[in-house]
């Protein structure tokens, strides 16, 4: 059983990590870039499938160089090997050149894959398009909203549960048949009954940590001449979204006062130091 895991680098946005310029756009260069917090759902189902079936796990992602970055964290949560798209031609691309290069680099693995796992959005983009697109472009059969799996190889299918969001959610139990599409919901829970699953999974955790020490070994960088691509239908020239305009992101005002202490305050350090006191007791 083999399992492609989709993932995208995004930036820090956690609070004291994105930076922005004077009008109040981000300036990616001067924040951190992290792997898209929803894609871990789709690595922890790819890591179950592969616990319960056996296989391999590949983790692919279309970016510049830096995202090598990206799927060191990946790796980090599971991967056997690692596939980075990256080349200037890529640039600037939207979902849909971005879903033609990363089918591209799907089909020239050597094993086709069984199963490609995509999280639900990215948090820089929130479309949640390049999933399905990419599904589209394999022409594969396509099961969203996952909140729980199970592969039957013997069957040759995947049965699903996926959550139905309306004005009451409900739960969706789904069939589709092997090789398949599966885009995760930030609901998904891995399930690890069996005793020799969860010895297993503890087990394949150690060695993707170990292996994560030396990800460069396992990594395999792919160009735009690698994949066989049209420089007309990838990156910016590939994609027909037109973007007319872009809103500086607005700064949150302050809701408290600050004080400023420092550390040779003698006098400041005593009362930062009654006032969390109290705190430090648990009252």
């Amino acid at each position: 059983m083999h399992s492609v895991v989709l993932t995208k680098g995004v930036p820090d946005f956690r609070e004291g990590q994105v930076s922005f310029d004077e009008d109040g756009h981000l300036e990616r260069g001067a924040t951190p870039t992290v792997m898209n917090p929803n894609d871990e759902f789709a690595l922890q189902a790819a890591l179950q499938t592969k616990v319960k079936q056996g296989g391999r796990v590949s983790v692919m992602s279309m970016g510049p160089p830096g995202y090598e970055s990206v799927l060191e964290e990946a790796m980090g949560v599971y991967a056997d090997d690692l596939y980075l798209l990256s080349d200037r031609e890529m640039a600037a691309a939207d979902t849909w050149s971005t879903s033609i290069t990363l089918s591209a680099g799907i089909e020239k693995i050597d094993e086709e894959p069984d199963l490609v796992f995509a999280g639900f959005k990215t948090a820089d983009g929130e479309t949640g398009q390049t999933g399905p697109q990419t599904s589209w472009c394999l022409d594969r059969p396509i099961v969203t909203h996952v909140i729980s799996l199970d592969v039957d190889e013997a069957d040759g299918k995947l049965r699903a549960k996926r959550l139905v969001e309306g004005d009451v959610d409900e739960i969706e139990t789904v069939e589709a048949p092997l090789p398949a599409f599966v885009v995760t919901d930030p609901e998904f829970e891995p399930s690890y009954r069996r005793a020799e699953h969860r010895l297993r999974h503890k087990r394949l955790v150690a060695e993707t940590e170990e292996r994560v020490e030396e990800y460069e070994d396992h990594l395999t960088t792919w160009s735009a001449e690698d994949l066989e691509l049209d420089p007309d239908f990838i990156g910016l020239d590939g994609s027909p979204t037109i973007v007319s305009g872009v809103d500086p992101i607005p700064k949150a005002p302050s809701e408290r006062e600050a004080t400023m202490v420092t550390p040779d305050d003698e006098e400041g350090m005593e009362e930062v130091l009654e006032t969390m006191r109290p705190m430090a007791g648990g009252d």
